[in-house]
């Protein structure tokens, strides 16, 4: 149930707490040594997974980084490229991790939604030559984080999958937020990942678990994502509570992330209606809301901080930019007061 004491917490999904039913079940769950392989818990888990993305196994891991940098260094070795997004979470979010852990360069592609096209990663494909790096591996991230949730087609990735078949490449799916990007394109997750070789999600973006991720593939693939979990410190013992928290938000909340596509619909019309806002509400497809501030306004860092003093907690994402995320943790009256509390300052 929903806190309604101020703050109201929009900075991020990640921000959620347990549900009582969710805290039952981690106290009931079944416990083993997952270091060991046989925490019951989290091979159920893992086997869920695999089955849900189509895959043949799993790995339950700490975090969406771990995923993903583990993912990762399972296709790459030391001076291979990477494409993916300039704002991919790879390349933003992860303390530079494709480089340190991996030993890879990026080659980033730039758009305004978060989204790319089989000719752009064409362009970018390096031939054989001892001079270049070798394109090893596409990344991408759906939904698009830093794009504001924004959303790929299963037809943007097929062609992109294609262009990877033809030259050899391996491909990533970041999918932190798959869960929203399934919900929004009523897709399954199986039919999400096809086209893909791994694919990273988390349970504690939107589905309200407190902790963990976990990487889908094929046997050799996630036989190396476990190695790398070993290397990065990533086993975690009795991590069966953790997985028995994952286990009930596949269940229990994953039903019901269209409330919160609804509410960050709700907040995108209003805010577009505000005097020092720009936004479009068309593009926002999930539960991340990112609006633009006028300059007049000052730094987004300084609206932060004074949106905070009135009750609404979010994230300046860049310095004229923004970014509230809708979540389980937010109700439909939240959702009415932190419109009035951004308009007192924003309109």
């Amino acid at each position: 149930m929903a806190d309604h004491s101020l703050p109201i917490d929009l900075r991020s999904d990640t921000v959620t707490r347990p549900t009582t039913g969710m805290q039952t079940a981690m106290m009931a769950a079944e416990l083993g040594d997952d270091v060991l392989g046989d925490d019951p818990t989290v091979i159920h888990l893992q086997e869920v997974v695999a089955t849900l993305f189509g895959k043949e196994e799993a790995c339950f891991v700490p975090s969406g980084t771990m995923g993903n940098q583990t993912a990762i260094r399972a296709h790459t070795r030391p001076g291979d490229e990477i494409l993916a997004h300039e704002g991919s979470h790879i390349y933003r979010y992860e303390g530079g991790g494709p480089a340190a852990i991996s030993g890879c360069q990026m080659c980033l592609i730039p758009s305004l939604d978060g989204t790319f096209d089989a000719d752009a990663i064409t362009s970018r494909i390096k031939s054989d030559d001892a001079h270049f790096p070798r394109t090893r591996l596409i990344v991408i991230e759906n939904t698009n984080n830093f794009a504001g949730g924004r959303v790929w087609s299963l037809a943007q990735q097929q062609a992109i999958a294609d262009v990877a078949e033809s030259h050899g490449l391996a491909m990533h799916l970041d999918g932190a937020r798959c869960w929203n990007a399934c919900a929004a394109m009523n897709v399954t997750p199986a039919e999400l990942a096809a086209p893909f070789d791994t694919v990273s999600a988390c349970f504690s973006k939107g589905l309200g678990a407190p902790v963990g991720s976990i990487v889908a593939g094929d046997h050799d693939a996630i036989n190396q994502v476990r190695r790398g979990r070993k290397l990065l410190g990533g086993g975690m013992r009795q991590s069966g509570l953790l997985a028995a928290a994952a286990l009930y938000a596949l269940e229990h909340h994953r039903p019901r992330l269209l409330e919160d596509h609804a509410r960050a619909a709700r907040l995108a019309e209003a805010l577009a209606n505000m005097q020092h806002v720009t936004l479009d509400p068309a593009t926002v497809e999930t539960n991340i809301v990112a609006f633009e501030i006028a300059s007049e306004m000052g730094p987004a860092k300084e609206i932060q901080d004074r949106l905070e003093h009135g009750g609404v907690r979010l994230f300046a994402i860049s310095p004229s930019r923004l970014r509230a995320v809708t979540h389980l943790d937010v109700d439909d009256p939240q959702i009415d007061a932190a419109i009035d509390i951004l308009a007192s300052i924003l309109d």
